[in-house]
């Protein structure tokens, strides 16, 4: 029986697949290629397809959610498909959104852009802030750059304990703040930015400047207050030093600085054009007509150019025995130095009979 033919015949036939194997097998190599397809598609477009169909930056606040997020890219024309957007976050677990100010490149593929906001990648943004006569204009104008609006920034400028960690007084403290540009985050808090305002302004003063100012005989926070008085009283570069040069001579001198910004200042007025002598009556620590010496701060946020021209007046080279000066009656901007106070008067009565010709009250 073992030897039989026909045996073998049969047992051999056995082991052929049937038509309707073949088919079911085939039927479920054809569903797995489609869904294997189907995933390598997703997986590919997720990785290398478009998302973003135009350029642009993004600021996203804080408590933003995923919904709010995807509508406000809709809405604004930056994604190729919602839909597909939603999809690939929930399939990658990336349904997480971090605050930021974002740059949206056109073409940027799901996985790039979807990971950027969750994980936080932000663009840094250039806050640059110069002519700031006000802790509250710098606030203002701070809030352009940050998340922060500026009545948190001001709150924390003025604040007394903010002043004293960073070793100021309410009065010094806008000796802090040096007028520049600075790449920040968007997210940057108020404390943040005295923080970041403190290390530049530690990396500012270094030993050079540190050094002229010693010679001088003041401190970084006094030469920012005749810098700031400086730059109220001349825009000219080239006079910079030499007005710096008549109030560190008056201080020496023991003469009162009768500087008429800080009057402007006291008073609260800085388009003051003419000063009188109700302004003069003005009683404050910052009317130097008043009071000898220099006053409690810096009357302005100084810039730069200002602070070094101060600096400068450490140079033996462009020291000057200047005492007095008064704008020049030509109405240039630019102004007369006098060494005694017989040849300021006469400069000073030059310029009155202009502001009166001219009708300057």
């Amino acid at each position: 029986m073992a030897n039989n033919p026909s045996r073998r015949r049969k047992k051999a036939k056995s082991r052929r697949p049937s038509h309707r194997g073949r088919t079911i097998v085939l039927a479920l190599v054809s569903i797995l290629a489609v869904v294997g397809g189907a995933f390598g598609w997703k997986l590919y477009d997720y990785r290398f397809g478009t998302a973003v169909v135009r350029s642009g930056t993004v600021q996203v606040p804080t408590g933003t959610t995923f919904g709010e997020l995807e509508r406000m890219l809709a809405d604004s024309g930056y994604l190729r498909n919602p839909q597909r957007w939603v999809s690939h976050a929930r399939s990658n677990g990336m349904q997480g959104v971090q605050p930021g100010n974002y740059t949206l490149r056109k073409g940027m593929p799901y996985r790039t852009a979807l990971s950027m906001f969750h994980y936080g990648r932000q663009t840094p943004v250039r806050l640059t802030f110069n002519n700031i006569r006000t802790l509250e204009r710098l606030a203002g104008v701070v809030s352009k750059y940050i998340e922060a609006d500026s009545a948190a920034i001001l709150r924390t400028l003025n604040d007394p304990a903010v002043a004293a960690e960073a070793g100021l007084t309410r009065a010094t403290f806008p000796s802090l703040f040096i007028p520049n540009t600075y790449e920040v985050y968007w997210t940057m808090t108020p404390k943040e930015f005295v923080a970041r305002m403190q290390k530049e302004h530690d990396r500012f003063w270094n030993d050079d400047r540190r050094d002229k100012a010693r010679r001088l005989g003041y401190t970084p926070e006094q030469i920012a207050t005749i810098a700031s008085i400086v730059i109220e009283e001349t825009k000219f570069k080239g006079e910079m030093t030499q007005v710096a040069g008549v109030y560190i001579n008056r201080l020496r001198a023991g003469m009162p600085l009768q500087a008429d910004p800080t009057v402007k200042f006291a008073v609260g007025d800085p388009t003051i054009r003419r000063v009188l002598h109700k302004h003069l009556a003005c009683e404050s620590p910052y009317n130097t007509y008043k009071h000898n010496g220099l006053p409690p701060g810096p009357i302005c946020v100084p810039p730069i150019a200002a602070i070094e021209a101060t600096l400068d007046y450490a140079d033996p080279e462009k020291r000057h025995d200047y005492l007095y000066f008064c704008a020049r009656s030509d109405f240039s901007g630019r102004h007369a130095f006098a060494r005694t106070l017989a040849e300021h008067n006469r400069h000073a009565a030059a310029y009155a009979a202009e502001l009166n010709r001219r009708g300057i009250r």
